[in-house]
This record gives C-alpha cells, sequence and structure tokens, in this order.
C-alpha cells in the first residue's frame, strides 16, 4: 500500500470533512524510529476515515518536538509555524467547500493544537485528548497510564507491533526507562529524566494490544460525530 494516500480529485469531489494526521520526527530511544508519532497519528487517522468515508490528508510530518532536543534526529518548528500550517489548511478545505477538519494527534508536545481547534468555532476537532487515550489503554488492557508511560513505552510500541512491526528494532523487551516526576518537563526537556530518551515500559508491548487500543479509539471517535454533521 502506498505510504500517501492515492486519492484522486474526483475521489474526494464531494468530501464534507477531512481527517489531517499530525506527526512528529524526534527521537524515541533505540528501538523506536524518529517517525513514530506520525506512523501513529496515521494509523488513527487512516480508521477514523475508512470508517466513516472521509477524506485522509497526508500527515504533517514535523512539528514540536523541542522537549526532545537533546537527542540526534529531533527536528522541530516552531508553535506559531505549526498553528499557520494547520490554520492555512483548515482555510484551504474550506475554499474548496470542506468544512469540517478532524487533527488527529499523534504527539503529547503539540499542546497549541488545542488553542487552534478552541478558536475554529466548531469547525475543528482535536482527536485523541488525553482522557481519550487513557480510556482506551484501560479498554484494550494497557498496564500502564498515561504519566507512568508517556513516551516510547507500552502504549507507542504496542501500537507499531500491530500496524508496523517492521520498524521496531529489537530491545523493546529490556528497554523500561520510568519516567518519574515530570514537572519540569516542558522547561528543561526530557534529557533529565532519561538517558535512553525512552520514558515508560516497552518491555509490556504486545501487538494484541496495539490492536485493542486502535479499536478502542475508533469506538471512542464516534462521540464527536455530531460535531462533524455525521
Amino acid at each position: 500500500m502506498s505510504p500517501l494516500p492515492p486519492e484522486t480529485t474526483d475521489d474526494v469531489r464531494g468530501a464534507a470533512v477531512a481527517v489531517l494526521p499530525v506527526g512528529s520526527l524526534e527521537q524515541h530511544g533505540p528501538h523506536l524510529p524518529l517517525t513514530t508519532d506520525t506512523l501513529i497519528a496515521c494509523a488513527v487517522a487512516s480508521r477514523i476515515a475508512h470508517d466513516h468515508g472521509f477524506w485522509l490528508l497526508p500527515p504533517v510530518t514535523v512539528s514540536c518536538s523541542h522537549e526532545h532536543a537533546a537527542w540526534p534526529g529531533t527536528v522541530s518548528i516552531s508553535v506559531t509555524t505549526l498553528v499557520a500550517v494547520v490554520q492555512d489548511v483548515a482555510a484551504s478545505l474550506r475554499a474548496s467547500g470542506v468544512g469540517r477538519l478532524v487533527l488527529v494527534n499523534g504527539h503529547g508536545g503539540n499542546h497549541v493544537l488545542a488553542n487552534v481547534v478552541q478558536q475554529a468555532g466548531g469547525s475543528m476537532v482535536l482527536f485523541p485528548t488525553y482522557g481519550e487515550w487513557q480510556e482506551a489503554r484501560v479498554a484494550a488492557g494497557v498496564r500502564t497510564s498515561n504519566d507512568e508511560d508517556m513516551h516510547a513505552g507500552e502504549l507507542e510500541t504496542s501500537i507499531l507491533l500491530c500496524t508496523a512491526p517492521e520498524v521496531v528494532r529489537p530491545g523493546y523487551e529490556t528497554a523500561d526507562s520510568p519516567p518519574g516526576d515530570l514537572r519540569h518537563l516542558l522547561s528543561l526537556g526530557l534529557a533529565p529524566y532519561t538517558e535512553s530518551g525512552v520514558a515508560g515500559h516497552p518491555s509490556l508491548a504486545s501487538p494484541e494490544k496495539g490492536r485493542a487500543v486502535l479499536d478502542a479509539l475508533a469506538r471512542a471517535f464516534r462521540v464527536h460525530l455530531p460535531l462533524l454533521g455525521s
């Protein structure tokens, strides 16, 4: 399958809702690729678009990853640039008649997307929220919480073991690094809390958990359908 959506102009003519995956390009320890958040955002977005007949857009692949700047391979854009990109995409879609946009965010550091949606006057949805991620963990039997397992851990490794096992490197079974108290994460970045770049428990990951998380998120998304006129 092509890594990018294959639709033609005729395929998307008359679309009312578009889905934009927003990922990142940042370190995910020694066992997951720099593109982890983009791959996860695309997996969730693809499921939503398929289930509801929405137009799946190509992903935003670089975002606000400044907290990972201590590790090679991390690339960021500014908050103002990310806001401008998303707002420009939304404006362009509106000009062609697509009035609703779902932002599927795969990177927890993209806090500003909540404000973009807040200002959009009901024309955008942000998914999954922090709470929706946590609820999906519980529904899928993931043993860790968002706070215990916030980066390259059980959740992210499980999703990639399910959707793209070829990108998961050996060694995740022994790569656990509990994050501890992260209260200064935004100010200091992740480096003071982990040497490897992992902040979680990848040893607990399995493809079955990844599949169950995606299924739970697909169910959770239905609550947003009235906002999209669907």
